[in-house]
């Protein structure tokens, strides 16, 4: 740990970490759940939209509920370090693992919205706590703009030769290459554990928690140089 303590890049290697563990998930809800995505909310909110014009009653609140969870994940990284001093750098990955303990015991046969639960809540916990690494804002449980932000700093350094736009598309390069590793990992987990597959995870969880730890003490030695 004494040479990550030290590392400036240890931000990095913490994002990358915690997008191997967003990849994760992403897959396994979709192997697992019928295909559906959980780490984010436009699907549920078109669902639920789409459900209320059909006037299915049942189905609306289980989407509100999968909302419920997200909101309730977003304002408790800022509530819990407000009130309760919580470094959520650390609890984090620790909801993440719990996440994974509950999701193994989801029958396969359950309620596809209600099995995602735990997902919709600990991504929203990840995702509200870890905004970005290196000066980027970059998401750890999806890849929509971490794909964009890599095509435009690629673009931009083709037409200017920047080597900071280079920089720029490396670090997105790099978390969509971690959030596909974890992705495949989810795959074979899921290939050969099915549902239990998530105890996978919880390796992964435990090695971004490591990278949050180290990356505290990195943070703590340079204030106190700095003072």
């Amino acid at each position: 740990m004494d040479r990550l303590n030290k590392n400036p890049n240890i931000d990095l290697y913490r994002h990358l970490s915690f997008a191997a563990v967003g990849g994760f998930f992403g897959a396994y809800a979709i192997l697992c759940r019928c295909g559906v995505l959980a780490s984010a909310q436009t699907m549920n909110l078109l669902e639920l939209t789409i459900e209320a014009l059909r006037g299915d009653g049942i189905a609306v609140l289980l989407h509100l509920g999968a909302l419920a969870l997200y909101v309730l994940g977003t304002m408790l990284t800022v509530l819990l370090p407000h009130y309760l001093h919580v470094d959520m750098h650390l609890a984090a990955p620790v909801i993440d693992a719990i996440a994974c303990v509950i999701l193994c015991f989801i029958p396969a046969e359950a309620n596809v919205l209600l099995s995602l639960y735990p997902i919709f809540f600990a991504m929203s916990v990840q995702w509200s706590s870890f905004p970005g690494a290196r000066g980027f804002a970059s998401s750890t449980i999806f890849s929509t703009n971490n794909t964009k932000q890599a095509s435009l700093a690629l673009a931009e350094y083709i037409t200017d030769g920047d080597r900071s736009h280079f920089k720029k598309f490396n670090f997105y390069a790099l978390t969509l290459l971690a959030f596909h590793i974890g992705a495949a990992v989810s795959f074979f987990a899921v290939k050969f554990m099915g549902v239990r597959g998530a105890w996978v995870n919880i390796l992964l969880a435990a090695v971004a928690f490591y990278m949050a730890l180290c990356e505290n003490k990195y943070n703590a030695v340079k204030n106190l140089v700095n003072r």
